[in-house]
């Protein structure tokens, strides 16, 4: 007689990852936090034109922004520290157009499948920046700049 395994690491090496199987709504706050890529984005000090409506992001990042680590140095406190930080949930992530193209959340939200590079699939946070993602090496502290110098430094992020 030959035997089939039906269950055991067959089983679970066929599992799909939770980020191909779940909505937004439905992950926990581990799985949410892991999806952040660490790019540094959502962090770039941003202004809309009141005009029209249109946003434009700076190469200054919050005063709470490591750059080395591209990590926010307060996350559990930062939005009692930077009054307008962003608050990104399920609910938040289809309203706010500014977020990258490259963004785990939006793609998700738009049913897309995440880049090669994301950390949940790269297995590093190395690849991001190698990828040209990240905000490393290509912003200042707002600690670095005068509140009124500001809207002078709005850029085109590729």
């Amino acid at each position: 007689y030959s035997y089939r395994r039906c269950w055991g690491s067959a089983h679970v090496e066929n599992r799909k990852p939770f980020w191909e199987t779940k909505k937004l709504r439905e992950l926990n706050q581990a799985e949410w936090e892991s999806l952040c890529d660490g790019c540094g984005q959502c962090c770039l000090i941003r202004f809309e034109d009141t005009k029209t409506g249109s946003v434009g992001a700076t190469s200054v990042v919050c005063r709470l922004f490591e750059i080395e680590s591209c990590r926010c140095s307060h996350y559990p406190e930062r939005h009692q520290l930077v009054q307008d930080c962003v608050r990104l949930d399920a609910d938040s992530v289809s309203d706010l157009s500014w977020l990258p193209n490259t963004c785990a959340y939006r793609l998700l939200d738009e049913g897309l499948p995440l880049y090669e590079w994301h950390p949940l699939i790269a297995g590093n946070g190395d690849e991001i920046r190698r990828a040209g993602v990240s905000v490393y090496g290509n912003v200042i502290s707002e600690k670095n700049v005068h509140p009124d110098d500001l809207a002078w430094q709005i850029v085109r992020w590729v």
